[in-house]
């Protein structure tokens, strides 16, 4: 994503947090809720525009959310966990399953910048045109542009939960002209919001973006000094190829070793080697099939 930096609210080690006043006021009226996600989502409209913002890795981690809710919500158990374990243990010829498929398609939304052909790829059998109809179904402002989106959607494609969502946070991004597709919505809706209608849904998109937001604003503020710290050790690094498998980390939630441009054990040398330096994490807790992230 590229936006203009206003620097007089970043310094070199933080970016600016969500004040008080949104992250911890309560309110009820239509009115104050729909202020409330204004400023929350200006906010981090800002916190985007940092460039030191590890902004591919932050869409993903956020898909990986998405795709939890998601999964959660069509009243399967799969977790990030066992997400993560779909997609990235997956073999040649392998299928990630339904839970998998999910995470995938979130992650294919997330990662090109937002088109209609760049959301044809993501959102396999579902043709062009139908998308394109479905984001000029969208009309004012940001949150009522993706809340006309989502219920168009599911007006015309009742299962189609995860279509909805994804077209909803694109309607969202493209209001704000952000590059990319933020995974947002879907983390905050519950799913008694997918059937509501006209007030009823936008007020609910306004209560869904108002949380994800400030988890959003949160995640972001982690990863940046996680990838800060990350950037720091590289130089550290003698392995060849180590440069291409800190950029792998830079934009993925998560890595297994046999995905990284290194032999397997200069691979596994690598990973173990970025723990001990505080720059990874290991994820899954298990002493083999290891992912690695962030």
């Amino acid at each position: 994503m590229t936006f203009a930096r206003p620097d007089h609210l970043f310094d070199d080690d933080t970016i600016p947090r969500l004040p008080t006043w949104v992250t911890s006021t309560r309110v009820e009226a239509v009115e104050d809720v729909a202020f409330l996600s204004g400023a929350a989502l200006s906010h981090l409209h800002l916190v985007l525009g940092c460039r030191d913002v590890p902004h591919a890795l932050v869409r993903d981690r956020l898909a990986l959310r998405a795709a939890e809710a998601c999964v959660a919500v069509s009243g399967r158990s799969e977790r990030a966990g066992e997400l993560r374990d779909a997609v990235h243990l997956l073999r040649p010829g392998d299928l990630p399953g339904p839970a998998g498929e999910t995470y995938l398609t979130w992650r294919r939304a997330a990662e090109r910048p937002v088109s209609v052909a760049s959301l044809g790829r993501a959102l396999a059998g579902v043709e062009p045109a139908q998308i394109a109809a479905w984001l000029d179904a969208g009309q004012g402002a940001p949150v009522a542009r993706a809340a006309m989106v989502l219920e168009a959607v599911m007006r015309d494609a009742p299962r189609g939960d995860v279509c909805a969502l994804i077209l909803a946070d694109a309607a969202l991004a493209q209001a704000f002209g952000w590059d990319h597709l933020v995974p947002l919505l879907a983390a905050g809706v519950r799913r008694a919001d997918l059937r509501a209608h006209g007030d009823d849904l936008r007020l609910a998109c306004h209560r869904a973006l108002i949380s994800s937001v400030i988890e959003a604003v949160r995640l972001s503020a982690d990863l940046t000094r996680r990838a800060a710290h990350l950037r720091a050790v590289a130089p550290k690094l003698r392995a060849k190829g180590a440069g291409d498998a800190v950029e792998m980390f830079l934009t993925r939630d998560a890595v297994a070793p046999t995905a990284l441009p290194l032999s397997d054990r200069a691979a596994r040398r690598l990973c173990d080697r970025l723990v001990d330096l505080g720059a990874v994490r290991e994820l899954t807790g298990r002493d083999t099939f290891r992912l690695y992230g962030v």
